[in-house]
């Protein structure tokens, strides 16, 4: 017999979405479907924007405050550090009241502090600031991937998990576009980057705010409603069912913290600090350095979206295990080139597998997840994983400035410069590796109908019951309920 972790890596035939073709499903979706998945992902394009300010902005930072590459991402990492307490306040706040009002109050508290960055004037403001900041945007991922996939069919999910992560790679491109063409060009150069970033993101609170609440809180609203359910009452009831949760499922919260801490390594190991590694380590201007910065992304688009996709059938941790072996096997590519196409290539294939695997992450928490916490679960687990991690650019960085190697400088002669190339190859070949691991021992419930199960002020949700009363929206297509019925008769019958 097979080892318990090696069970049902690929999923079970049984288990697979069958039936109607993918773009048949895509067509049946109506309007305010389209809309949920699309809000959440710019909130999620925009809380990338707002991150990756600062670490394209690490050279003029140093001019502005006169502070070294160290000091400066000191800044990237009280932010990391502070996003698990946003997880929590926000998740719960999801949780317990639902999805609109918590996204739409982050997004503008996102937009401030981001506004307020840019008008700082010493580099302990700056620390300030981006502290607050790490907790507002703590709540955006769980928020927004639970607004996004809970309102899909199935058949979908993976696909628009891959789609719904490469929204930081999207608000990362945009942001090195925003970056390499409007900040040259202002007086103000690095604080416009700020306040363009600040404006998206109140956009996106403006967006949200004219579509309805998710229909799994519709639903279970009108249902306590129609069992004379109290505000108070809910109230205990969340926190009652938070508890019984937590003590059924703390080991699988451990588990979600680590996979989380590796999944976290391997992006902030990767991106943080390649521009600066680009222009400290390899000696090309910062032009360059973002324009390699852009193709990158344009790989971690396309391999979010093919792993998704892919995950929908064969799985989610085979997929994720696939693409992080892609990570080893390029990580030659992405630091040993001297020339502007090797690297940039290197950039696009490193995270082509980096983000790959994050596209499977957003549904596979889903599914993992105790499902009337789908938004607190993944965020703290996220987030946590974010705060332990939260050390990478300061690592790389005093990393580099202890190991040195030589290059020729634009003038033609050696120069010694801080060897940031070794430094992240070995980092991102260990968490990968672990990565690889952790992946391999973990759960996977495939094709979850998360969004039968009872919302955490409901009496029984910490035990995962499924909502009685639960009635398929009307908006889904006659043909995908049928699709469902089938699916959960051969499910009850196998039980």
């Amino acid at each position: 017999m097979a080892p318990y972790f090696l069970r049902n890596l690929i999923p079970r035939r049984e288990k697979r979405e069958e039936g109607l073709p993918l773009l048949t499903v895509l067509a049946g979706l109506n309007f305010v479907q389209w809309g949920h998945f699309w809000t959440g992902w710019l909130a999620w394009t925009c809380d990338a924007i707002d991150f990756f300010s600062v670490s394209l902005s690490v050279s003029r930072l140093q001019t502005q405050f006169g502070q070294p590459t160290t000091a400066i991402s000191t800044a990237i990492t009280l932010t990391l550090l502070f996003r698990s307490a946003g997880a929590v306040i926000f998740g719960v706040l999801s949780d317990r009241y639902g999805r609109k009002w918590p996204l739409i109050f982050n997004l503008l508290l996102v937009a401030v502090l981001e506004l307020g960055s840019g008008f700082v004037q010493t580099f302990h403001q700056f620390l300030g600031v981006r502290s607050l900041f790490g907790i507002a945007m703590g709540g955006i991922w769980g928020l927004a991937a639970s607004t996004a996939l809970e309102n899909l069919p199935v058949e979908v999910r993976g696909l628009a998990s891959g789609v719904l992560q490469q929204g930081y790679a999207v608000g990362y491109l945009l942001a090195a576009v925003i970056n390499l063409t409007l900040v040259p060009e202002t007086a103000e150069t690095w604080r416009s980057l700020f306040w363009t970033a600040s404006g998206i993101s109140a956009f996106a609170a403006v967006i949200r705010f004219f579509l309805p609440e998710s229909e799994v809180f519709i639903r279970a609203k009108a249902a306590e409603r129609a069992r004379g359910g109290s505000t108070s009452k809910k109230t205990r009831i969340f926190v009652h069912e938070t508890w019984v949760m937590l003590k059924r499922h703390w080991l699988l919260c451990i588990y979600a913290v680590l996979l989380m801490t590796g999944f976290n390594f391997l992006s902030h190991g990767s991106q943080d600090l390649y521009p600066t590694y680009l222009t400290s380590s390899k000696g090309f201007t910062s032009h360059n350095a973002t324009v390699a910065t852009i193709i990158g992304n344009c790989g971690a688009i396309a391999g979010g979206a093919i792993a998704g996709w892919l995950s929908q059938y064969i799985g989610r941790r085979l997929t994720i295990m696939i693409f992080v072996l892609l990570i080893g096997a390029f990580i030659p590519l992405w630091i040993l080139p001297t020339g502007f196409g090797a690297l940039a290539a290197g950039a696009f294939c490193i995270q082509f597998g980096v983000q790959g695997a994050w596209g499977v992450i957003p549904i596979q928490l889903a599914e993992m997840s105790p499902p009337a916490f789908r938004a607190t679960f993944p965020g703290v687990a996220y987030q946590l994983g974010n705060m332990v991690s939260s050390a990478s650019a300061q690592i790389e960085a005093t990393g580099a400035s202890h190991l040195h190697t030589t290059i020729i400088g634009s003038d033609g002669k050696p120069k010694v410069v801080p060897d940031y190339a070794t430094v992240q190859g070995i980092l991102i070949g260990v968490v990968a590796a672990f990565v690889l691991v952790v992946t391999l021992i973990g759960p996977e419930h495939h094709g979850s109908h998360f969004e039968k199960h009872k919302a955490a002020f409901e009496e029984g949700a910490g035990r995962d019951e499924i909502e009685e009363s639960y009635v398929e929206s009307a908006s889904r297509p006659a043909s995908l309920r049928v699709v469902d019925e089938k699916r959960s008769s051969s499910d009850e019958a196998a039980v």
